[in-house]
Parts: C-alpha cells; structure tokens; sequence
C-alpha cells in the first residue's frame, strides 16, 4: 500500500515498523482485559475482524464475552456494571497499551515517526477510536495505512479475501481513510493472491528497510531486556522474573567459573526464557487456585513456544538449548520434552534451578512468596530426588547470598524520588492489586492509597498501572532475588 500510494522512503520506512509493533504494548494490559472477559486472547481474536469505529458491534462482543462466565441470573447485573464504565475503561485500557508500547519502542531506538504513529493505534477515522478521540488526518498517514492492512489481513485469514474487500467497502469513511480503502480496493485482490504464495516471514526479513540495523553486544542485551519486559509485563505475578533469573544467571555463571560467551549466552536466554508465555491466556496465568489438567497443558506448551520463536532468527537459535529446556529435569520429569538434563546441558541446568528459586520467592496468583530459605530448601530437596543437579544448585545459592553474609550496604535513595512508602504501594500495584487490596495490605483507607498513586504517577511520568509496572523493572524497584 504504501509503494502504491507512493510515499517517500522516510515514510516507507515508518509504515514498515508500525506494522510490525502496532501492538507492543499489549501485554502491558492482558491482566485487565482478562479481568473482565477471562479469556483475552479470545476477544483479541475476535477484536481483530469487528468494526472497532462501530461502537454497537464492539459492545455486542464485550458483553457476550464478559457474561459468559456468569450464571444466566446475573448476566443483566454484570451488563449494566459494563455499559456505565465500559468508555472509562476502555480509555485507561488502551492508554496502558500506548504507554507501555511507547516505552518500549522508544528503548527499541525508535524515532519519533514511528513513535508517534503508535499513539493512535486505536484511533479511528470517524473519531470513535480510543483513548484520544482524534480523527481523520490526524492519525498519522503510517496508522492510516496499517489499520486498513491488519483488518484487511485478519478479515481474509479468519473468512476469506471477498469478504475483506465487501467490509472494507462498508467502513470505507467511517473506519478507514477513503483514499486508502479506494487504494485497496483497486489492488486487494491481487494483493491476497501474492501473500497466499509467500512465506511471511522471509517476505517480511526482505522487505525490511535499509541499512539493517545489527544488533551486537550491549546494545543485543538492551534489547533483549525489552523482550524480557515485554514478556513479564503479561501477568502482574511475573513482573521483573525474567530480570531476576538473568542477574542471578549471571551470579551463578561465575561460581560456576563459566567462560564469558557461555556466561553471556545464559544470561540472555534467561532474559528471553518466558516469551512463549506470551502466548498462554491470562485467565490460566493469573488463575487464583490449582489449575485442571487442559489449562496445566497449555501451560506446558510455552517452552515449545519459546524455543520456536527463538529458532526463527540465526542469531538467537544459540539461546534455545537453555531458554527452552528451563522446566527439564535432570531425571527427564520436566516438559515440554521430558529428556534428562546432563552434564552436556550446563546451561538449561542452570536456568531450570534459578526459574525454581525466582518462582517460589515471589507471590504467585495461587500462593504467596517463600522466603530465600525455604525456597533454597526446596532446591535440595529436588537435588535429593535427582531432579536437579547438586553443584548447579548450590551454585545458584551462592549467588543469591545463601551461605555468605551480605556486605553492609547504605541504603539507597529511590529512583523517582519516591518514598518508602511510595514504593511498597508501587510495588503492590504492579503485582496487580486493586486499590482496597492495597489498602488492606498496608493497613491504611483506600483514599490514601489513591493518593500515593496519584503522587506516584506523576513523578514518574506515567498514567497506567502497567506502565508504572514496567517503570518499576526498568529502574530495580521491584524486590530483588536475595537470600
């Protein structure tokens, strides 16, 4: 579309990432839409292909989704809660998702162009867009073009070509720009022909612009830490994990005495281990109870996930021995493979010994965190059944200060000037907790937690609970891994 409405490079180049990252932010609000739907992948999936400018048919989709879960008798109480804060919601929802995919493209090295595109991700040409309301040309041409080609695409998958072309004739004006829907619509048909015939993921490596961009050294680690963080932010009981298993890889590599590319190597596949987590619904992650047996085995999938998403690129097939084999066990009791780890597999038994520690020292939906103790008590208890591997282990406590006293340290001032109190609501927050939990927790009226929030929010310059979640990762105020 864009060579056909003959854009300059410049342009091309936009239209090119914006396609690509449009929803980099969306994992930054999963726990919210799958508060109120359950399953969020499910209405994604459907809010792929409906008239988002249309407010009567996304309406239609959130109630039959919201009220699915619900007995018939309460069906009409949870409707009427939706329709009064249905427009607040879906403002603070899709804010949290142009915040957060904002600080994220921006650490990506993105420029302006590309980076103000994204804001109206969720805009629409007639205005019935959200959170801004902005219309017509003022959504940038880039956006433009790429809320025509993602429902074009997903329409075609989802039904077929024809019924892409006969909706895109309807929103033609209201949904979309109608030059641009007039351009599709002289060209669709032979566009849908052409991607039928290619692999998308080489048509895409081809198409991208150039120079490319290489990524070596700290500026791979700067952006595989935006992957951990994009990964972690999809349940608020991840938040900062990945973070915590790289530094304490790193930790452990040296006790190990592994050399610096071996030390290397781990420390990026435990920054990336979870990124096929991305693809479990947040109605299982976020589950407060046992999970049933279906909902354990989409759970188990994600390292399959996670190693095929890492074999697609050259670059970072290095990292799937030990970023995939993270739930393995030493006598071949883990998943997804079930294959024995040995002393072949020094990496992923490393990785699976710090993805135990890391997990039972931070609150998870279905249980509150241990302490360092315990949780290094479980370890060797695993050790003990040959499940994993002793020197491992005790590598792994040693670098989270099992065993040595910690060296006096002066306490450091906050980052954001926040105060301790600030924090401890800061970090409650981005565990997810709601306003009355957190007032509970700390013992003080929900008023004043609002307060906190608010003071918060403004010194560190966000307006979402997930983007104040990812400011926490990036600036360490999340508790860290420690004895």
């Amino acid at each position: 579309m864009a060579e056909e409405a003959e854009l300059d490079p410049q342009a091309m180049q936009a239209v090119y990432w914006v396609a690509l990252l449009r929803y980099i932010g969306c994992t930054g609000h999963a726990h919210e839409v799958a508060t109120v739907f359950g399953d969020e992948m499910g209405i994604r999936a459907q809010s792929l292909v409906h008239d988002a400018a249309a407010p009567a048919e996304v309406i239609g989709d959130v109630l039959a989704y919201a009220t699915a879960a619900h007995p018939p008798e309460e069906r009409e109480q949870v409707t009427q809660a939706i329709l009064a804060g249905a427009h607040d919601w879906a403002v603070n929802n899709f804010t949290s998702g142009c915040e957060v995919g904002d600080m994220l493209v921006s650490r990506l090295g993105f420029g302006d162009e590309v980076r103000d595109a994204l804001r109206f991700t969720f805009e629409r040409w007639n205005g019935n867009g959200f959170p801004l309301g902005a219309s017509g040309e003022q959504i940038p041409m880039a956006m433009r073009i790429v809320h025509v080609t993602h429902d074009m695409e997903a329409i075609a998958r989802r039904f077929s070509p024809a019924r892409a072309l006969e909706t895109l004739a309807v929103r033609r004006g209201t949904t979309y720009d109608p030059d641009l829907a007039d351009l599709f619509a002289s060209n669709g048909a032979s566009w849908f022909e052409r991607l039928a015939k290619v692999d998308p993921w080489d048509e895409t490596l081809a198409w991208e612009p150039s120079p490319h961009r290489m990524l070596s050294g700290p500026a791979l680690d700067d952006a595989l830490l935006v992957v951990a963080d994009f990964a972690d932010l999809k349940s608020p009981f991840m938040s900062g994990h990945s973070r915590r298993c790289a530094e304490l890889a790193a930790g452990a590599a040296g006790v190990l005495g592994l050399d610096a590319e071996s030390t290397t190597t781990l420390t990026r596949a435990a920054l990336v281990h979870e990124i096929g987590t991305t693809a479990v619904s947040n109605a299982i992650l976020d589950k407060r109870g046992p999970l049933t047996r279906a909902e354990l085995d989409r759970v188990r999938i994600h390292p399959l996930l996670t190693d095929q998403m890492l074999r697609r690129s050259a670059a970072l097939e290095v990292l799937s021995p030990a970023a995939a084999a993270h739930h393995e066990r030493s006598d071949g009791s883990g998943y997804h493979r079930g294959v024995r780890l040995g002393p072949q597999d020094a990496g992923a038994c490393v990785l699976a010994a710090i993805d135990i520690y890391v997990g039972l020292t931070t609150d998870r939906a279905d249980r509150p965190a241990v302490s360092g103790a315990q949780a290094a008590g479980e370890l060797r208890v695993l050790v003990s059944d040959g499940r994993l591997d002793d020197r491992v282990v005790e590598a792994v406590l040693s670098a989270a200060g099992h065993g040595q006293r910690p060296a006096s340290r002066r306490r450091a001032e906050a980052p954001g000037r926040l105060t301790p109190r600030e924090v401890e609501v800061l970090r409650l927050a981005a565990r997810g907790l709601t306003t009355q939990a957190i007032a509970d927790e700390l013992v003080i009226s929900p008023k004043t937690v609002d307060h906190h929030v608010q003071h918060i929010y403004t010194k560190i310059g966000v307006s979402t609970r997930a983007a104040a979640a990812l400011w926490a990762m990036q600036n360490s105020v999340l508790p860290t891994v420690s004895a």
